[in-house]
Order: C-alpha cells, then sequence, then structure tokens
C-alpha cells in the first residue's frame, strides 16, 4: 500500500519496463457551475477532455456539488448529479453545501447519484449506521490497479442536521483505514471535503495533521471547500490535490505503480484548464445541460461599467467595489444604520458589460431575505474584530474602519459608525442577511442576540434586491472602497 522508495527503483531499475500508468481526474466545488463562460469550464469540456483520455481513469469529486446557481438551487441539487452522472463520475464525498436545502433535500438527491457518495464519518442519528446512499469507501479495480478510495464529508454543514450524526474523523478514518488494509489495496485516496490551506479563520482544516497521523496507510489526499489550487504538494509522502472551484480546471493524477506487484512507485499531480477550443464540448453531456437550464435566466437587466471586483483591489484595505455595493443596497433596503455583508456569499466577479439574472445569481445563489439586529455597540466592536483576521470576512454600510495587522492579531481597532465614532454603550440597528444573523458560519455570534432583537424586513431576497438596483442604476459603476483600512 505505502510507497516504494522511488530512487531506490529509479538508479537499480529501468522503472519504464515495469510501471503501470492510471489516472485520477479530480474536481471539487462546481458549485452548479453547469456551463462554459467565455470559453472556459463546464461538464461538456470536462466530458470531452476525458473522451482524449487514453489512460485507463477514476473521476473524483471532493464535494460542493449541489448549490451555487439557478439551475442546481431549484433542483436542490437533483440537476448537479444527473450532469455528474452523465459525465461517468466514479465518487464523491459530501460538502457542507450539500446541505444547503436541509434534511428532507439531501436523501433524494444523493439517490439520484449513479456512483457512490463516499462519507465515513456520517451515519443515521436514529440507527447509528450508514444508510444505503451511504458508503465509507470503495475498491476500484483500474487496469488491474487496487483503488481504495475513502470518503470524508465536512464536519460543519451549512444547516443543523437532525437526521444524520456526524463522527468524530479521527476515530473514524483510523478504524475505515484498519478495515480497508485487510483488502491489500495497492494505492489508498482519501477524498475529503477540507483544505490543507483554509485560511478563512487563520488555522487549516485539520486535514493535514490528521493524514499525516496516517502517513503509513494514506499515498493520496483529494481536498477542496476552500476553492484552493493545490499541486504537488507533498507531505510525510502523502501527494495533496486540490483544484479550485466552479468547474474552470481539473487535476490529473498520474499514478505509476510496479506492473508486478501493484505497488505505488509515483504520484504526480497538473492543473488542466477546461478551455473549450482545447477539450471540445461533449454532445451528449452539453444537450443535457441545455435541456437543464431554467428558463428566463439569461435576461439582461443592465449593464456594469466596468468589472465589479469582489476582492480588495488596493493593498492597504480590506473591503472591495462588489461586496460594498451589495452591502449598501441592502442597507438601503433594510433602512438600518449598519448593513453586513458576509463576503463569503458573494461567489464570482461581476464582470463588465451586460448583466443578466444568471449573472446575479451566480454571484450570490442564496435565497437569503434581510433581518435587522438590534445590537450593542460593545458587539458590534467585538463583531468586527472577529472578522478583520486574518483576512475580513465582512463588508459594512455604515461603518468606517482602520486597524493594524501584527502577527495576524487585530491592534489599534477604530470604528466609526456614520461619520462619528463607535459608542460601545450605544444600541444600533444593524441590517445583515437571514443566515448570517441566525448564527450561520462565520455569524456565529449573532447566536447570542435573543429572537425578540431580531426582524424580518420585508419579503425580497438578495437576488430581487440585486436585479432591482441594476436595473435602477444601469451601467452599474463600481462603488468606492477605503472603508476598511489597514494601517
Amino acid at each position: 500500500m505505502k510507497k516504494v522508495a522511488v530512487l531506490f527503483v529509479a538508479v537499480f531499475f529501468p522503472v519504464f519496463l515495469f510501471a503501470k500508468t492510471t489516472v485520477i481526474y479530480h474536481t471539487s466545488d462546481t458549485h452548479g457551475f453547469y456551463y462554459p463562460k467565455d470559453g472556459r469550464g463546464g461538464f461538456a469540456a470536462l466530458a470531452g477532455l476525458l473522451q482524449q483520455e487514453k489512460r485507463p481513469y477514476l473521476l473524483l469529486d471532493s464535494g460542493d456539488f449541489a448549490n451555487g446557481t439557478v439551475e442546481a438551487k431549484n433542483s436542490q441539487g437533483v440537476k448537479s448529479v444527473l450532469l455528474m452522472n452523465a459525465v461517468g463520475y466514479d465518487a464523491s464525498t459530501l460538502g457542507n453545501h450539500e446541505f444547503d436545502f436541509k434534511d428532507p433535500a439531501v436523501e433524494p438527491m444523493l439517490r439520484a447519484a449513479a456512483f457512490p457518495i463516499l462519507s465515513a464519518n456520517f451515519v443515521e442519528r436514529k440507527s447509528g449506521t450508514q444508510p444505503d446512499y451511504l458508503q465509507a469507501y470503495r475498491i476500484f479495480d483500474v487496469d488491474g490497479v487496487k483503488y481504495a478510495v475513502i470518503g470524508l464529508g465536512h464536519e460543519y454543514p451549512t444547516n443543523d442536521t437532525e437526521q444524520y450524526k456526524i463522527l468524530k474523523t479521527s476515530k473514524v478514518l483510523k478504524e475505515v483505514l484498519e478495515e480497508v488494509k485487510k483488502q491489500n489495496p495497492d494505492v489508498v485516496v482519501l477524498l475529503d471535503h477540507n483544505s490543507i490551506a483554509d485560511d478563512k479563520h487563520g488555522k487549516d482544516s485539520g486535514l493535514l495533521k490528521l493524514a499525516l497521523k496516517h502517513k503509513e496507510d494514506i499515498d493520496i489526499v483529494l481536498g477542496g471547500h476552500a476553492h484552493k489550487i493545490i499541486q504537488n504538494e507533498y507531505h510525510g509522502g502523502i501527494l495533496f490535490v486540490e483544484s479550485g472551484c466552479y468547474l474552470q480546471n481539473v487535476s490529473r493524477i498520474t499514478v505509476e505503480t510496479d506492473d508486478k506487484t501493484g505497488k505505488l512507485v509515483s504520484a504526480k499531480s497538473e492543473l488542466i484548464p477546461l478551455d473549450t477550443q482545447k477539450t471540445g464540448l461533449y454532445a451528449p453531456v452539453a444537450a443535457l445541460a441545455e435541456a437543464l437550464k431554467e428558463p428566463g435566466m439569461d435576461k439582461v437587466l443592465g449593464t456594469a461599467q466596468a468589472k465589479l471586483s469582489r476582492t480588495p483591489v488596493k493593498g492597504n484595505e480590506g473591503d472591495s467595489p462588489l461586496n460594498n455595493w451589495v452591502a449598501d443596497i441592502c442597507r438601503d433596503y433594510s433602512g438600518a444604520e449598519i448593513f453586513i455583508h458576509n463576503n463569503g456569499g458573494t461567489r464570482v466577479d461581476l464582470e463588465k458589460g451586460t448583466v443578466t439574472k444568471r449573472d446575479l445569481v451566480n454571484m450570490h445563489p442564496f435565497g437569503n431575505t434581510i433581518t435587522n439586529v438590534k445590537v450593542s455597540g460593545k458587539f458590534l466592536e467585538k463583531f468586527v474584530k472577529f472578522g478583520l483576521a486574518p483576512r475580513n470576512l465582512f463588508s459594512y454600510s455604515g461603518l468606517k474602519i482602520e486597524y493594524k495587522l501584527r502577527k495576524g492579531k487585530v491592534q489599534d481597532l477604530k470604528i466609526w459608525v456614520n461619520g462619528k465614532p463607535l459608542d460601545k454603550n450605544a444600541t444600533y440597528i444593524v441590517g445583515t442577511n437571514s443566515y448570517i444573523a441566525g448564527g450561520g458560519s462565520e455569524g456565529w455570534m449573532f447566536k447570542e442576540i435573543e429572537d425578540k432583537d431580531k426582524k424580518q424586513v420585508g419579503d425580497d431576497s438578495i437576488q430581487e434586491i440585486m436585479e432591482e438596483a441594476i436595473e435602477e442604476q444601469s451601467p452599474l459603476k463600481p462603488v468606492p472602497t477605503g472603508r476598511i483600512i489597514i494601517k
């Protein structure tokens, strides 16, 4: 199972005489991006590339396929699974966004999969066992090479689950590896919806530490969640690979095994852009994707005079033109003194040119409404400070912030509310989206606020608010930045 000493093999034997080559293709965080844009990406392009592959291969995904575009959202992930079936995925694991539509939607979506969903750490709460549509691992025979693929789903679903119990991954992985070893696989792959480079909260997910605890029994780790691109990174003899997001690229891992013993000789990865001119569009998958399109989504709402970036555009600023725009229009709608927008809710930039309904859903796919929350100045200061390091998690309308960042810690924090210094003893009305107001993800501090101090504002979703704003403000100009200054 574990690696042969590659240097020894290279020196004493002609590797090419006995090496067998198989391939793993890997995607993650596809988020419903089914179609190419500007000549790149999409399932038909991936299928076109696979049609060109001459070697035997596995196609694996690290999760977060269920939500992110209107087609994925409106079908509660089922359309994503249908396209993955058509492309020929061999296995996937569970991402946090597989729970965006809550427990009732999970089982129908997963049962639609023609490939195994591997998630050793998820069991039914009632029975304490895995349902028949989940498996801990699967053994694959790829041209005589015995692959064991173990899945670990993300430990923190976007919505709390009552149907499933999430087990401690360290214990689960140890037990599954013991079971897998009895089957004497040639190559062991860990398929995980975590990243070794997740900088969202200043620490990694623990995936690296977990894998290294079992470095003698794991050969390749395929990760996701953080939307990072990681190629040919080795730790403890394990190859770690992450493939980015939105089906713009795919990782191709070339695996060399000894064709006499079957044991692993080497593994190396490369990132392949899904350039449609090079991959082509595989007709059966392209036709299915076209048939799954939601009507009316390509309606033009207006134009953007220039690109609105979702990431900061100046080195000493923590805010961005696109997130500032979302915060401003939502604040206008809410009537609040301040609006807080979570930057992670903005998935892609708003490009220059025509703006369609699809562009806005792709940019912010979540059907959140607006909630106004009554908070103290002390809470607001604590919340702002938490969200600034190691990178800025939020954008604000109505606030100006200055601070120093030293060794990953916020110092000398200054906050102004609509031009006046923040008063810790004052009470402020803060608007935010319903997910953050409910304490979801990085909004966990809002769980401290009593329900009586939270009030939904109107019925419009953020998508509807954006649509109206685009129509009113077209041609849309980039919103000035400089609300968050890093000294």
